[in-house]
């Protein structure tokens, strides 16, 4: 009668399981799109156009008060602008490309 000789069991790991895997990203492309771009642009206009229009009212001798300083322009007009410019710049980063 012949012995019957048992192979050693091998502990083989299970399949892993399936990971959901990421799309792959894309090399070459920018981070934006050309409207992400053009609001970006016309966001840094309204700001920059907010500051220049903050410039001036001032006096050439620093010894007489000149009120120009507190005229509608100066006041109202450019830091509304410059938050107009801030509210862009933000839209435009946060605007999901369609490309």
């Amino acid at each position: 009668m012949e012995k019957k000789i048992k192979k050693p069991v091998q502990n083989r790991p299970s399949a892993p399981a399936a990971k959901p895997q990421a799309p792959p990203v894309k090399t070459g492309q920018f981070a934006f799109g050309k409207e992400n771009y053009r609001l970006l642009f016309i966001g840094l206009a309204f700001i920059a156009l907010g500051f220049i229009l903050m410039i001036g009212g001032g006096s050439k001798d620093p010894k007489v008060f000149n009120p120009a300083i507190f005229n509608f322009q100066h006041i109202t007009l450019a830091p509304i602008l410059v938050l107009t410019g801030y509210v862009i710049e933000f839209f435009a980063i946060m605007k999901k490309s369609k490309d």
